[in-house]
């Protein structure tokens, strides 16, 4: 399929993605068991990993939602740690909860421990950590449209040639995902020339890519694009461009958004021109009504999908949008979609 025919695909795959999933309608329903009781039912967030405005939003999200139900929510950070992950799931077992969700992780890991879990008959959702299981629900946003939406965007300012830096790092099942539809992009269009391929999520993760892409920079100072799919790779590509002062030669696009990222990339002179991204906040709310629903006796689905937005930088500018609720206010499908949302959900 030609890029162009892949880009329109993205595009209307990333519209009816939005409109797919469990509508909500009519009354609020009354809550089923185990919530509406005296005793508020638990609900464990093991994450692996937590730093980060994304994570910051997301986690604001499931608190929402949790708080929305009536659940008391127990959270755990593996500090990018997976036997302690795997630990942690444990622990929330022993602690009597009614519901775990996965936030990130490396599955093999985790396989055990999940078993467990599912013993136990303890529900479990996965959210960007693929655990190979007919049981969980895996819940994601749709990274092979977020990386053709980047890719379409790219295409759209520099033609189909031009020298790219990549920033990438393998594990992670989302990048690993992203990265699948770049390496097809690749091998499909010999003007693209990746001359750098770099990466690191070691903490703090941006100076990390900070330091990298100086060194990058150097070697390559014909770089016209950085493609970074994470908005921390972008926000240390970004420090390095700038401080070497190639900001009107180099365009990074990034996938995710906070309220750093639209300050950052609507700076005067910025280089971060796109990213492609779901609303954090929504992702965790998606996260807690998936497994809200499996612990009432209902079904989510197997594999839920939250729909991608192509920003600009352009687009932030055009609507003065200065943080994610006015993103959400003005672009209403970033707010909400209607995913695992039946009609007694608060």
């Amino acid at each position: 399929m030609g890029w162009s025919i892949r880009i329109y695909v993205a595009q209307f795959l990333s519209f009816l993605l939005m409109i797919v999933g469990v509508t909500s309608g009519g009354q609020a329903a009354p809550l089923p068991l185990p919530f509406g009781q005296a005793e508020a039912p638990k609900i464990a967030l093991v994450r692996y990993v937590t730093r980060g405005e994304f994570f910051t939003s997301y986690l604001a999200g499931v608190r929402h939602q949790a708080e929305a139900l009536g659940a008391e929510l127990l959270e755990f950070d593996a500090r990018q740690q997976p036997a302690l992950q795997s630990r942690m799931i444990d622990e929330a077992i022993a602690k009597g909860v009614s519901g775990i969700i996965l936030q990130h992780g490396r599955g093999k890991w985790l396989t055990e421990a999940v078993e467990r879990a599912l013993s136990a008959n303890i529900p479990v959702v996965a959210f960007d950590v693929d655990m190979k299981h007919e049981k969980i629900p895996q819940i994601e946003q749709s990274d092979s449209v977020l990386s053709e939406l980047l890719i379409g965007q790219m295409l759209k300012d520099k033609g189909y040639r031009f020298k790219v830096g990549y920033i990438s790092v393998p594990g992670p099942a989302p990048l690993e995902r992203r990265d699948m539809v770049w390496q097809d992009f690749k091998e499909a269009n010999e003007g693209v020339q990746e001359v750098a391929n770099f990466g690191s999520m070691k903490q703090p993760i941006a100076r990390y890519i900070a330091n990298q892409a100086r060194a990058v920079l150097t070697a390559n100072p014909d770089i016209e694009v950085i493609f970074a799919p994470y908005d921390e790779f972008a926000r240390g590509a970004k420090i390095a461009v700038k401080e070497a002062g190639l900001a009107d030669q180099i365009r990074i696009y990034s996938a995710d958004i906070t309220d750093s990222d639209i300050a950052e990339m609507r700076e005067e002179g910025s280089p971060w021109v796109a990213t492609a991204a779901t609303n954090p906040l929504l992702l965790g709310k998606i996260c807690v009504r998936s497994v809200a629903m499996l612990m009432a006796g209902e079904d989510p689905g197997h594999k839920i999908v939250v729909a991608p937005r192509l920003i600009t930088q352009e687009q932030l500018n055009e609507l003065d949008i200065q943080s994610l609720k006015d993103l959400a206010r003005k672009v209403p499908a970033f707010a909400d979609q209607p995913i695992a949302q039946p009609v007694w959900m608060p």
